[in-house]
């Protein structure tokens, strides 16, 4: 039933009822088209807040009335005069009052609950790029990214919603990305939680970057977008394409190796080969090894934006 409808009739049935059972006059019309009015914004505050939020409130709401019943247990059996006297006479102000400062109370601190209870470094926010890549996991086997693996909502929606592409290609990202999801889980040493927090913002890469401000964490991705804009609003960000190209080894001109030959290259009797960490290494007059492992000697290294392409001659 679409929601209009539902709207419609509640400010329709609730005039209806009130001014048929309470008494046909404008007073009962009017104290029913406020109900409908409560019912309907209560519906659109409701649509609109997270299922955790509404039991973090109701939580708060239920401890407020707990304090509350407490202290009124005291004021009625220990407490004389003019203490009681207060208590009784503003009894129910106060009551509203414990009321609003536990629901108030349970919003504001809302963040403790959701995943996050502190702040700091230890917090490691993953992003789609990070999980789609893998390499997250191995960093995490070895201990070299230690903490807390922080997984936004919005993240997992953004996976799920690419493993249920009709795109082949997005859809094995995604299921990539939920699988890599459940290795992480399944490392002891690493803790991985997830937060229904969601920032405020038009792009993932901007709320990525305003949770990891909110609660100062850093945010572990492969997106130069998000690490450009991060560096912006100075929030750490740990790329691991960074990572991989400070760790590449270090090659200097005149420096032999053993390479195999892939394929041809654009030049004439070019050959083309690639490291272990896959760097490509275009060889003169390597066209007539293609298929074979040869020595090759380093003549020049050029550093692209991309990473590394070393030159080289058959030795």
């Amino acid at each position: 039933m679409p929601i209009w409808i539902f709207r419609i009739s509640t400010l329709v049935a609730f005039p209806f009822v009130t001014y048929t059972f309470l008494g046909k006059d404008w007073n009962s019309f009017l104290a029913g088209l406020a109900c409908g009015a409560v019912v309907i914004a209560g519906e659109v505050l409701f649509k609109r807040m997270r299922l955790i939020k509404i039991m973090i409130g109701c939580t708060g709401v239920l401890l407020g009335l707990m304090l509350y019943t407490l202290i009124g247990y005291g004021m009625q059996n220990f407490a004389g005069g003019v203490d009681a006297e207060f208590w009784t006479k503003y009894n129910y102000y106060i009551l509203i009052g414990f009321l609003v400062f536990g629901l108030l109370a349970a919003l504001f601190k809302s963040r403790d609950l959701e995943g996050l209870s502190y702040k700091g470094h230890h917090l490691k926010i993953a992003d789609v790029s990070a999980l789609v890549d893998g390499r997250i996991v191995d960093l995490c086997e070895i201990d070299f990214l230690s903490g807390v693996i922080v997984l936004p909502v919005f993240v997992m929606d953004e996976l799920n919603r690419m493993a249920a592409s009709k795109d082949k290609l997005e859809q094995a990202r995604g299921r990539r990305g939920l699988d890599v999801v459940t290795r992480l889980q399944e490392i002891k040493d690493i803790e991985v939680r997830f937060t229904s927090k969601t920032p405020k913002a038009p792009t993932m890469a901007e709320q990525l970057v305003k949770l990891a401000r909110s609660v100062d964490a850093e945010i572990v991705t492969l997106d130069f977008t998000i690490n450009k804009l991060a560096a912006l609003k100075k929030v750490i960000a740990l790329n691991i394409a960074d990572l991989t190209t400070a760790l590449k080894p270090v090659i200097l001109p005149g420096e032999s190796m053993s390479l195999f030959v892939m394929k041809d290259g654009k030049e004439k009797e070019q050959g083309i080969g690639y490291l272990d960490d896959g760097t490509m290494v275009v060889v003169e007059e390597g066209r007539k090894h293609i298929g074979k492992r040869v020595e090759v000697s380093v003549v020049s290294i050029y550093q692209t934006s991309t990473g590394r392409m070393i030159f080289a001659k058959i030795k």
